[in-house]
């Protein structure tokens, strides 16, 4: 027993451990740095790709550009790994409140293949990334100009020269950006050629060419406080000039989600009213075969919570649900508190793996206590189904991804270290947690309060016109949830798959909840509906109604990648089609438990209500 005991106790230890340790790698520092007049302000160089696809970044390095002899990189939390990012030191050298005009930052020779690389990098947009504490600083590596069709005229220069602005508010950084106004850029002829001229232009040697690159550092003062500036980031993009939009959007799903509940409280309810007073008459002049005159929702009463095929995996699908509303709403409610660096993508990175990790208990408690409420026998391969539900089609996902970006040498590639430290987390943490809510969730079950008792024979069930079949009822109760965050879902993938940062979590909160509410109107609505036709198989049929919502986002993540973006490539195709496709599974997954949920409610409300034997 002791040595038992010991074993728990360790195997706790170690959980808590790797907690903290996750707990660690989210925390950004986000907190003040001060500076004195004349600190080294440390630029960092991060990553460089295509401007189209944003998810296919490389090591800036990985370009014949100025670097030190040894480079050093900077230690990165796990959201930031998982977003790409690889920090290093650069040759910048940048004093607090000190203005540097054309400083030399270093002198190349490059070769005719260099020459070729830097190209084609400029012909495909590259753009890079610095990093001035916490602040992400952009640009374009080149310039490239097409003119003309006869003649044709095709040029592309190399920016030689940086313009660094920086602003600052007493002895802190507020805002940070790289200009290459009033500056030519050196122009590179086709096969490593050189157009004499050119600013920046050493000279060729030996069949190469040598460059000269300079930069300039301007301070402003801003009145803008330290804890304010990410307002100063949001202003730099397009969010507030959408402001309107976005209300309008809110404005118009608000509309849609008081229709649905009008139709549902109002008709639907009238309609019930008349049904239980029409019901409980016949009721009471009944003497004969009980089910004798009924039609419609009454005359299934002994078998509407006859249990459905394939139990367990139905309450693995409404565990993981379940886990997945809670983890959304965490994030989103910790972003309302301001608990995210705004310049950063990586600390709801950081934060979505570790919530993930922790609200496994959830997704087993709910799961396994639901399949023991169904009597359902075979607990422990429910919380097996339950763990990898999600966690398999990820690490598939993953797998197949970060293999394309491994062959490609992107960045987004995982370093091994992550890989083991991912993985040591579902294993020491998410799966052992499920297992423990799974057992509290088995141990805590009741019974399951059905109503009506249910007979030993099922019930025939009529033949069903067309407007009833589980298709159109997908079709229905995946678009209405889908109408009402299209708008938004625009801006959610331009900050997804693009350079945006979205800060309006009041808006996304307010979306989120008419998301979850319409999709719980339309599901009790298509089930009074499947009911009134006296079919019963409404508990798979309310999962799948709003859950279709998820292919409705999958169809739009297409229209979008098509006619909303520029993005193209094997790598940014495989990230992009592979993760859309994990979100699309999340969403069917939230929206189906809560359909569930609301229709096994209204169910047992409208049956609670009528006199029966």
């Amino acid at each position: 027993m002791q040595v038992a005991v010991g074993n728990v106790s360790a195997g706790w230890q170690k959980m808590v451990c790797l907690y903290w340790v996750l707990f660690l790698l989210v925390l950004p520092s986000s907190w003040a740095v001060s500076y004195k007049h004349g600190d080294n302000v440390t630029l960092y160089v991060n990553k460089v790709g295509p401007y189209h696809n944003p998810q296919e970044t490389y090591h800036y390095y990985t370009l014949p550009v100025c670097r030190p002899d040894e480079v050093h990189h900077k230690s990165l939390s796990l959201g930031e790994v998982l977003d790409g990012d690889r920090m290093a030191q650069s040759l910048y050298h940048i004093g607090f409140r000190e203005n540097v005009e054309k400083k030399t930052l270093c002198q190349l020779t490059l070769s005719e293949k260099q020459v070729d690389q830097l190209r084609e990098a400029i012909e495909e947009l590259y753009y890079f990334e610095f990093v001035v504490d916490e602040i992400p600083i952009w640009g374009f590596v080149g310039y490239m100009e097409e003119s003309g069709f006869l003649p044709h005229s095709h040029k592309v220069g190399l920016w030689t020269h940086l313009d660094f602005n920086i602003e600052y508010n007493g002895d802190s950084v507020i805002f940070a950006n790289v200009s290459v106004k009033d500056v030519k850029p050196m122009p590179l002829e086709e096969g490593g050629g050189l157009v004499a001229g050119g600013v920046g232009v050493g000279g060729a040697v030996g069949g190469g060419i040598t460059i000269t690159h300079t930069y300039s550092v301007h301070w402003f003062e801003s009145p803008l406080p330290y804890a304010r500036r990410g307002e100063r980031l949001r202003d730099h993009s397009f969010f507030p000039k959408t402001l309107e939009i976005h209300w309008l959007s809110i404005i118009n799903s608000l509309v849609l989600v008081v229709l649905l509940l009008g139709f549902v409280i109002i008709i639907l309810m009238r309609v019930l009213k008349n049904d239980f007073a029409r019901y409980n008459v016949e009721e009471e002049g009944r003497c004969d075969d009980p089910d004798q005159g009924d039609n419609g929702w009454k005359i299934i009463h002994t078998d509407v919570f006859r249990f459905p095929p394939y139990k367990s995996l139905l309450c693995a699908v409404l565990g993981v649900g379940a886990q997945f509303l809670t983890l959304a709403t965490a994030i989103i409610v910790m972003a309302l508190l301001g608990m995210f660096n705004v310049h950063r993508h990586g600390a709801i990175n950081s934060a979505a793996i570790v919530l993930y990790a922790l609200t496994s208990c959830v997704s087993g408690y709910v799961s396994c206590g639901f399949y023991t409420q169904i009597h359902g026998e075979r607990w422990v391969w429910n919380i097996i189904l339950t763990s990898s539900l999600f966690s398999a089609p990820l690490f598939l996902t993953w797998s197949v991804v970060n293999s394309v970006h491994w062959w490609s040498g992107s960045t987004q590639a995982l370093p091994a270290s992550t890989v083991l430290l991912l993985l040591g987390a579902w294993i020491l943490v998410g799966f052992p947690l499920t297992v423990i809510g799974g057992i509290v969730g088995k141990n805590r079950a009741g019974s399951f309060q059905a109503p009506c008792r249910t007979r030993n024979i099922a019930r025939q069930i009529p033949t069903q016109p067309w407007y009833k079949h589980a298709t159109v009822h997908m079709a229905i109760g995946g678009f209405l949830p889908f109408s009402a965050i299209s708008v938004e879902l625009y801006y959610i993938f331009a900050t997804v798959w693009g350079r945006e940062h979205y800060t309006l979590y009041g808006i996304l909160l307010c979306v989120f909840a008419i998301l979850l509410s319409v999709g719980a109107c339309i599901s009790v609505a298509l089930t009074y509906f499947l009911l009134s036709g006296e079919d019963y198989r409404w508990w798979w049929r309310s999962v799948l109604s709003a859950g279709s919502t998820g292919l409705f986002i999958f169809v739009y993540s297409v229209f979008y990648y098509r006619n909303r973006s520029s993005m193209s490539g094997l790598v940014q195709s495989a990230e992009f089609f592979g993760y859309s496709l994990l979100t699309a599974l999340v969403f069917s997954l939230m929206l189906g438990t809560v359909s569930f949920w609301a229709s096994l409610t209204f169910i047992r409300y409208i049956y609670r209500s009528l006199k029966m034997d």
